[in-house]
């Protein structure tokens, strides 16, 4: 142990005394340990936000009914932008033929301007729901109440608002039992929906939610809805998915060759089609690393290589004075190791700090990740061992005597 310990103090101290030729050194291993750890806290950073926004708009248990489904290219949006528009009478067949489903919700949405007395919002997303909304976990009310299925069956003139809204309009003010205007209309504030936050600089809380009958009065009936299904259980999503498409089939009267003229959108096909996008990404980050990798442990096997040819005096007195085989290759190795673990550790305090900035200058989150610095260690550890081994060896197999003679 007390070896070991004397190695590292040796390649620390080697470190200090050579302060430039150990930063050219280790440049590879910084360059390959901050990639890592920049890029998976930003790639970290924006999976969670996605997936929380993604989540909190589809729901993790349901699926969502649209007029077009996911297109990924040019083919797929030509063929399904002729699609008919979603209805309720297809919302209502789903109930009708899906024995797993437990709920259906109609909904309709668009951006319009909304005011409290002076104050005047552009573009919130307003959204009309049928009174099943409720069995849906992406509406809540934090403060006062949410809107009734009575209300919405009557089409009352009654909102739900979203924090963001609230506050922009009223600060400190009350707004329950205030009355908004929602593309001039006036609407009755019943209740304020809980903070969301926000995702890549969006606010996720600019928000109202009213009757959807109120919704087709002010913005009328043809534009399409789109229809969430809620399963029985969440074991049951694929179940009830295959029963939506039959019912939409039937309903629409699609005879078997036909394609469907509809899309179900579930959250965890986006959150799929988002993370082969990031694949790509994680590729790139491979190669750059590697190639960091393979150029860092060159330098080290190189200045290895320099550092036994300057202590060759060294290592032959120690084998004249009994030091064997295997204690010169730890000698080395430990050295090798310790350079390469430095310039890890310089790596990981890089990548956290870019990847702080890049989150404080951008919307993109960061969030960096245990496994990622373990990771880092041990990967340069690793490029420790396998570039110092032959110079180890190389010193390990020096003949005393002619390396005494050597000046």
């Amino acid at each position: 142990m007390s070896q070991l310990f004397e190695s590292v103090l040796l390649a620390l101290d080697s470190i200090w005394a050579n302060k430039l030729r150990s930063l050219l050194t280790l440049l590879g291993n910084i360059v390959a340990v901050s990639s890592i750890i920049t890029v998976v806290a930003l790639l970290t950073g924006v999976n969670e936000a996605v997936t929380d926004a993604i989540v909190s708009d589809l729901g993790a248990d349901s699926f969502t009914v649209t007029r077009m489904g996911i297109t990924q290219n040019e083919d797929d949006f030509e063929r399904m932008r002729n699609n008919p528009v979603v209805t309720l009478k297809d919302a209502t067949a789903i109930k009708r033929f899906g024995q797993s489903v437990e709920s259906v919700m109609a909904q309709a949405q668009t951006s319009t301007r909304v005011a409290y007395r002076n104050e005047e919002l552009e573009s919130i997303q307003v959204q009309g729901v049928s009174e099943e909304y409720l069995d849906f976990t992406t509406f809540d009310a934090e403060r006062g109440r949410m809107v009734t299925p009575t209300e919405v069956s009557r089409k009352r003139l009654v909102a739900l608002i979203g924090w963001g809204v609230a506050d922009r309009l009223f600060g400190a003010a009350e707004p329950l039992e205030k009355a908004i205007r929602i593309a001039g209309v006036p609407f009755t504030v019943v209740g304020i929906s809980k903070k969301k936050g926000a995702a890549f600089g969006q606010s996720l809380d600019e928000f109202v939610v009213i009757p959807l009958g109120s919704f087709q009065k002010l913005f009328g009936a043809r534009p399409s809805l789109s229809v969430m299904v809620k399963p029985r259980d969440a074991t049951l999503v694929a179940l009830a998915k295959d029963e939506t498409r039959v019912a939409l089939r039937i309903e629409r009267g699609l005879k078997p060759a036909e394609p469907d003229n509809f899309g179900i959108v579930a959250s965890d096909s986006v959150l799929d089609i988002f993370q082969q996008a990031t694949a790509g990404i994680a590729v790139l980050l491979v190669g750059i690393v590697a190639l960091s990798l393979l150029v860092g442990g060159i330098v080290i096997m190189n200045i290895m290589l320099m550092v036994v040819s300057e202590r060759t005096r060294e290592i032959g007195l120690r084998k004249a004075l009994g030091a064997k085989r295997r204690d010169i290759m730890s000698q080395v190795l430990t050295e090798s190791i310790t350079l390469s673990i430095v310039g890890g550790i310089v790596g990981i305090a890089l990548g956290a700090l870019f990847s702080t900035i890049i989150s404080s200058l951008t919307p993109v989150p960061s969030n960096v990740e245990a496994w990622s610095v373990v990771l880092g260690v041990t990967i340069t550890a690793l490029v420790g061992v396998v570039f110092g081994y032959y110079p180890a060896r190389r010193a390990a197999s020096l003949d005393p005597i002619e390396a005494l003679r050597r000046e």
